[in-house]
């Protein structure tokens, strides 16, 4: 078989001059989207592990913000329960101390009260027993109470020991007024009556002063530098009117 060298010749030149234009306009363009497709493949690799290592450092961060959060969460939580737990024993302290002091004015309020009704209440026993005393003193006698109490207070001075007659003798030479009360007016024949008692413990030109004092409750008494001598219904009294105090609380 004889080779026509001329065509196989120019098959070579076709196939080299195709194979050039195949590299040139084909291969080339091909492996450089191929070389671009992988550098983009790489880019993007690099930019997911960028983001998963952003994304995990923003969730450390986040964990760790969630950790301090939920301890200050704590804090603040223990913080606000203590001072609700204050601010509630404050108002309890405040309202037992608002009690006591209520309890306390009312207490004093129904003392006070009660005082005045018993101070009341004894006035008037007082005043009734005293009624009762003139009555009845009246009724077994023709000397009135007012009478009797001048005999009773001048047999007293009349009476005195030694030593008080002694005390009082100096006090009446003291050169002041001598002042005689008693819880009801002095007759002048009374009068005459304490003024010559008195007039036999010292000198007889003595100044007199007489007053009425009702609080000494059908009594008399005498005052002069210092020196007090008395007598009345209320020495008497006293006893019953601590048993009336005691009875009516």
């Amino acid at each position: 078989m004889k080779i026509d060298w001329f065509t196989v010749i120019a098959q070579i030149i076709n196939f080299v001059v195709l194979m050039w234009l195949l590299k040139k306009f084909l291969y080339r363009p091909i492996l450089s989207a191929i070389d671009e497709r992988e550098s983009n493949i790489k880019k993007q690799l690099l930019a997911a592990e960028s983001q998963k290592k952003e994304a995990d450092q923003a969730k450390d961060e986040f964990n760790h913000k969630n950790e301090i959060f939920n301890k200050e969460k704590d804090v603040l939580m223990q913080k606000a329960a203590d001072e609700a737990k204050a601010e509630a024993d404050r108002l309890k302290a405040s309202a037992r101390d608002e009690a006591n002091k209520l309890k306390n004015s009312l207490e004093k309020a129904f003392a006070e009260d009660q005082a005045i009704k018993n101070d009341n209440m004894t006035k008037r026993l007082k005043g009734e027993v005293l009624d009762i005393a003139r009555k009845t003193l009246k009724d077994l006698s023709s000397v009135s109470l007012e009478d009797q109490t001048v005999a009773v207070f001048l047999k007293r001075l009349n009476g005195l020991k030694a030593d008080e007659k002694t005390k009082f003798s100096e006090a009446l030479r003291g050169g002041k007024a001598i002042l005689v009360q008693s819880a009801f007016a002095l007759s002048g024949e009374q009068r005459a009556l304490v003024k010559k008692a008195i007039s036999s413990l010292l000198k007889p030109d003595s100044i007199f002063e007489f007053k009425i004092q009702p609080e000494l409750i059908n009594g008399i008494e005498i005052l002069t530098n210092g020196y007090k001598l008395s007598w009345s219904v209320a020495e008497y009294l006293g006893s019953f009117a601590e048993d009336v105090e005691v009875a009516t609380k």
